[in-house]
């Protein structure tokens, strides 16, 4: 199955929601990152919110980044995403390994801990918007589900899962984002709230081959629904030796300079996909005729 996410109203426009299937760019980001299990599930989870909140921007040129510090191995995650669903990220460290929590599962609570969820929006105006939460159990869809409450003050659940296996590859990934109109009647959100409570895990129903679809169709049963976009997504990372030359550029004259007296190539690593660069004296000197 192709990775897209479906948006859409339920309940007489009283709902929007936002649903996804993306199991082949948890796996791209798998394998850029070599990445731990729980690592996997972690960045996979957040990739997925990531791409699923992006798609609500409205426009174009608009970029969001979500990014998590913490207490735990893993050390913190950042996941950028665009308009179109386009998503890149990384994990500080792509090696923790821990036990199985209480139920059996990957650990990612354990793994990430303590700390703080910032959200910064890049509106293209003079300042972007930011906000940030403490991290209320570090499995990512319920620290996503009160940042949501608390900053941006909009009733949301958010379910993420990933699913992965034996050879460590991953199986299925996916999620949804339900939120709450301002005008939400009690009667729907009380049915909600209990549908959301039997709903058993996104990575189950995707195992069964059910479609996001399929999904919204089982949790808005009896309501009016209707799908009014399915946009692609994909692990995707804009960078390029151009644009990684022009972050050297911008470390000013005197660090090139040094660079260049040490007569050997510079290596330059991108975070968010883990492709490297390489750039010769000669290119450095052609830089440094460029730096301010």
């Amino acid at each position: 199955m192709e990775d897209y996410i479906i948006r859409g109203m339920a309940a007489d426009h009283q709902v929007r929601f936002f649903a996804a299937t993306s199991r082949n760019l948890v796996e791209e980001a798998r394998k850029h990152h070599n990445t731990s299990p729980v690592v996997t599930a972690a960045l996979g989870r957040l990739l997925t919110g990531g791409a699923m909140m992006g798609s609500m921007c409205k426009n174009e040129t608009d970029v969001l980044t979500v990014q998590i510090k913490c207490s735990g191995p893993i050390g913190g995650l950042v996941v950028t995403a665009d308009a179109k669903a386009n998503v890149k990220g990384y994990a500080f460290h792509n090696d923790v390994m821990l036990p199985p929590n209480a139920k059996g599962k990957l650990d990612v609570g354990g793994a990430l801990d303590l700390g703080v969820l910032t959200v910064i929006k890049d509106l293209g105006l003079k300042e972007p918007y930011s906000g940030q939460t403490q991290l209320v159990s570090g499995e990512i869809a319920e620290d996503l589900t009160y940042y949501f409450a608390e900053s941006e003050q909009i009733p949301t659940s958010v379910a993420l899962g990933v699913l992965m296996n034996r050879d460590n590859t991953v199986k299925q990934a996916g999620g949804f984002i339900i939120q709450m109109m301002p005008f939400a009647g009690e009667e729907v959100t009380a049915a909600l709230e209990k549908r959301l409570q039997d709903f058993s895990s996104v990575t189950n129903h995707l195992d069964r081959g059910e479609t996001p679809e399929d999904m919204m169709h089982q949790l808005f049963e009896g309501f009016d629904m209707s799908i009014e976009d399915k946009i692609p997504t994909q692990f995707y990372c804009n960078c390029s030796k151009e644009r990684v030359s022009k972050a050297v550029i911008s470390v000013g004259k005197k660090e090139l300079m040094q660079m260049i007296e040490e007569g050997k190539p510079i290596e330059v690593n991108c975070h968010f996909c883990n492709s490297h660069y390489q750039f010769t004296v000669e290119e450095l000197k052609e830089m440094l005729k460029a730096a301010r």
